[in-house]
């Protein structure tokens, strides 16, 4: 038998305001099921953009919601990896992380362990697995390796810095702002770009003799590609993983010739399946927070009917990451 639940609700793209607290219905958990107690929710700008109408990927009406850690309430037949009283975490495309309570797939959970809080751990979930692929499969960084972090005082940025830092790398960050940079530095950057202020490649010409980097990982995109691109020594790899500044225009992949260098485009998915690779991955971060490895903090919580307040704070560009507890 189901039971009700609150959850926002978007029954129309627009701004934050669309966003409203209803009831709910919630199912018992069906075959291969699990029913989560929710704890905390994370709010990325994935979710701004599936209000906004930019990505129309959430059928409406609909819960928004890509990332929440919760405790299992009950298991549907032939769920053997969990039971009632286990805190997990999950990542689901379908969205739904906006809610108090819910039903998700088994195989999207991952066990949280008992060394890392709610918040801490649905906040840089998503940002600590797509960090840890780049600097070990993407472009596996060890000791020796220089790498350049476009961003690095940002979510997945900081992280990708301490965690090349943490491989043996020297570690270039750049920054849009002292407070940015305060952040890169505090993630392990050995060194700090002002890239507002500053000619990034001219300035990691110098700080490298001229050589360059082994890889820059980018995700700020139109804004800083033609310096990291720039910024590669001889047979470098220019990771553009996301842009925040828009896409960058049509490229002539001739001009990777003169360096033998390299472009990749990747997405988190493939790195995390099948589930054993998600399960490992995720075991590896969450031991390297409850170490106290990672740079990991909050901006700031909302209850969850405050999710409308949330969005309007992440859009005005506050420091986050945020999380809504539920």
């Amino acid at each position: 038998m189901g039971a009700t639940t609150e959850a926002i609700v978007i029954r129309q793209y627009g701004g934050p305001d669309v966003m409203v607290l209803e009831s709910v219905d919630v199912p018992a958990p069906g075959p291969g099921q699990i029913l989560l107690k929710q704890q905390a929710a994370s709010v990325n700008f994935h979710d701004v953009y599936v209000r906004s109408g930019a990505y129309k990927t959430l059928p409406l009406p609909g819960i928004p919601g890509l990332e929440a850690v919760g405790t299992v309430e009950a298991v549907g037949a032939g769920v053997r990896d969990f039971a009632p009283g286990d805190r997990v975490a999950y990542i689901d495309r379908a969205y739904g992380g906006y809610a108090r309570a819910r039903v998700i797939p088994a195989e999207l959970a991952v066990p949280v362990p008992d060394g890392v809080e709610a918040g801490l751990a649905t906040a840089w979930f998503l940002k600590g697995l797509t960090a840890q692929a780049l600097v070990d499969e993407v472009e596996p960084v060890h000791a020796g390796s220089v790498v350049l972090a476009q961003a690095a005082g940002g979510g997945v940025g900081q992280l990708v810095a301490r965690m090349a830092k943490l491989r043996g790398a020297t570690v270039i960050g750049t920054a849009g702002s002292n407070a940015k940079a305060d952040i890169a530095r505090a993630a392990g950057c050995d060194h700090v770009i002002l890239y507002r202020e500053q000619d990034v490649a001219a300035q990691v010409a110098a700080l490298t003799d001229g050589e360059g980097v082994n890889v820059a990982f980018d995700a700020v995109g139109a804004d800083s590609f033609e310096g990291s691109l720039a910024s590669l020594a001889l047979k470098g790899h220019l990771v553009h993983y996301g842009q925040a500044s828009g896409p960058i225009p049509p490229f002539d992949l001739s001009r990777l010739g003169a360096k033998s260098a390299r472009i990749s485009r990747p997405f988190l998915w493939p790195y995390v399946q099948p589930r054993e690779k998600l399960l490992t991955a995720s075991r590896s971060l969450f031991a390297a927070m409850a170490a106290g490895d990672l740079p990991l903090t909050l901006g700031g919580r909302f209850p969850l009917a405050q999710a409308a307040e949330a969005h309007t704070v992440l859009e005005a560009r506050a420091a986050g990451p945020f999380v809504l507890d539920c």
